[in-house]
């Protein structure tokens, strides 16, 4: 058995762990992360992308839903990778610019600013997502800056 908590909260996951042979603990905490890795990502799937957004009547539709949606998934996550590789990042995750690199949530909002209005108020969708991300950044600073302050 294996129990998480969390900091904020308090609140306690617990993880029932079999093997049939004996496991170092090291492991079991791999095994157990990497699990909240694909939740988080499947969860991820179903906010941006649609994956639960589709009424299931034949296996075919499906099929061809959620094969569509985790293709738009991996695009996100792709572009997400690209961009933070391109940077050079600082010592609390920001870039050298002082902006956060791109999420996948602010890669969906300007595509679809994109598509939806290609023309109109796009320049201000661009300036609205740097100066929310410049923004994130500070926050993300002075969080750290106060946990760190916190730690015995």
């Amino acid at each position: 058995m294996l129990i998480r908590r969390n900091r904020r909260t308090g609140e306690l996951a617990y993880y029932r762990c079999y093997s049939p042979r004996p496991v170092l603990l090291s492991t079991l905490v791999k095994v157990a992360g990497s699990r909240w890795a694909v939740e988080k990502t499947f969860q991820s799937s179903k906010t941006l992308a649609g994956l639960d957004e589709h009424q299931v009547r034949r296996w075919d539709s499906w099929h061809r839903w959620v094969t569509l949606a985790l293709l738009a998934h991996a695009f996100l996550a792709v572009t997400a990778a690209l961009e933070r590789r391109g940077q050079t990042p600082a010592d609390d995750g920001t870039s050298t610019d002082g902006l956060i690199p791109l999420t996948c949530n602010e890669i969906q909002r300007l595509f679809t600013a994109l598509i939806a209005q290609p023309t109109r108020d796009l320049a201000h969708r661009l300036r609205w997502s740097t100066w929310r991300r410049r923004h994130q950044a500070r926050a993300r600073h002075s969080h750290y800056r106060r946990q760190a302050g916190l730690q015995p």
